[in-house]
């Protein structure tokens, strides 16, 4: 598990969950999400398919980070819904941040229904090597 990071395994919020109720009667899911760590940064993979730029909102308040994304329901002119396999809702997922984040260099994209957050570290936090000398 990345030292950064602290997430949640379910997979499903609910309309009515611990973290708040949702004000719109759809599901909502819990992406599941792949993480990356190098001394460097933390990289997050979270699939959230159906999901554009402008229907993802990330936000960062004390030590949790938040990703919210929103699907709409496909349209087609002159044609109606009549069987779905693919349950429709909205995304959200919670993580707890350590004080090792750099919250003002934080990057998001999202691409083919996966977004990517970038986290880097602290510098004051990326292990350093001393180099040992020989005493004279």
């Amino acid at each position: 598990m990345a030292t950064g990071l602290k997430t949640r395994e379910n997979q499903e919020v609910g309309i009515n969950s611990e973290e708040g109720e949702s004000t719109k009667a759809r599901k909502v899911f819990i992406p599941k999400a792949d993480i990356f760590e190098s001394k460097e940064e933390i990289v997050v993979l979270a699939e959230m398919p159906g999901v554009s730029e402008s229907s993802v909102d990330i936000t960062l308040e004390r030590n949790v980070l938040t990703i919210s994304g929103s699907v709409q329901i496909p349209q087609f002119d002159g044609y109606s819904l009549s069987y779905a396999e693919y349950a429709l809702g909205d995304y959200r997922r919670v993580f707890s941040l350590s004080n090792e984040i750099d919250r003002e260099k934080i990057q998001a994209t999202v691409k083919n229904g996966v977004l990517k957050l970038v986290l880097p570290k602290n510098t004051n936090s990326i292990p350093k090597k001393i180099t040992v000398k020989a005493a004279e």
